[in-house]
């Protein structure tokens, strides 16, 4: 579990430099990444390590990360934020 200092942290590494990213990952930090197991937390932060034209490249579905983990994490960010986009109409 992480301490509010790091969460504080991680939550600024959320914010990046292309608002397209910042959409997606910070709500899904927000409303998604207490409910991940730790196993996930941990590639969620070292997800946030990667370039951001990386991500971009990824969450546009123009590229799959060779980390076998990032390729499963991407689409489950993608489809919480679709589904909570969705409940709330």
């Amino acid at each position: 579990m992480l301490s509010p200092i790091e969460k504080s942290r991680l939550k600024w590494a959320c914010r990046r430099g292309m608002l397209e990213l910042d959409v997606i990952f910070m709500p899904f930090f927000e409303h998604e990444f207490d409910s991940l197991s730790d196993e996930q937390q941990q590639t969620f932060i070292r997800l946030l390590e990667s370039d951001d034209p990386d991500l971009f490249k990824w969450c546009m579905g123009h590229g799959v990360p060779a980390d076998p983990a990032f390729a499963a994490m991407i689409p489950m960010i993608l489809e919480r934020n679709q589904a909570r986009h969705d409940r709330q109409g």
